[in-house]
């Protein structure tokens, strides 16, 4: 498993003598259309609690076995697209907070290491997901963490519908 890539804790971090440091809004990095919506809400709500946000990226785990050089290459390459998204989606948490987000990058199942890394950070105070709203539905996080997995999350998740602009997310956080 691979660990934290980048964790920026400069500004206060949990721990010191000023208190267990901000608490963090975790929301999880894909290239669904609803990710817009989950950080905005996530933003705003750092904004006005002073606290942070806190990015989360599962890189699949590689399933081509016959040649280790292939399987390197594609592992690769799939961190590099995973890194690049985290710091696009970085850049648009700072430019809304005015902070540097902490970024998690972990291989494996997305629940599996979603939950894990919630267990392991006491900073989190809240995930919030995207909701998508087409005919297939909410999306296979939201359909697992609201039902099956409900109870294994320690922390509350606020589901933001993905059809919500600016304006109204904004009059909501």
């Amino acid at each position: 498993m691979t660990e934290n890539a980048a964790e920026n804790t400069t500004a206060n971090p949990a721990g010191t003598e000023a208190g267990p440091g901000p608490r963090k809004s975790l929301v999880v990095v894909d290239n669904s259309a609803e990710l817009k919506a989950a950080l905005r809400f996530a933003c705003r709500r750092a904004v006005h609690t002073g606290g942070l946000v806190a990015l989360f990226y599962a890189l699949p785990s590689a399933e081509f076995q016959h040649f280790a050089s292939v399987r390197e290459l594609m592992e690769r390459e799939a961190r590099n697209e995973a890194e690049q998204l985290l710091q696009d989606v970085a850049a648009d948490v700072h430019r809304q907070t005015g902070t540097f987000p902490a970024l998690y990058i972990r291989e494996g199942d997305t629940m599996e290491q979603l939950l894990r890394v919630i267990a392991e950070d006491p900073s989190f105070s809240v995930l919030v997901l995207g909701a998508g709203t087409g005919s297939e539905g909410p999306g296979p996080l939201v359909s697992a963490i609201s039902g099956r997995l409900s109870g294994k999350i320690r922390i509350p998740v606020t589901i933001v519908p993905g059809d919500l602009d600016t304006a109204q997310i904004d009059a909501l956080s």
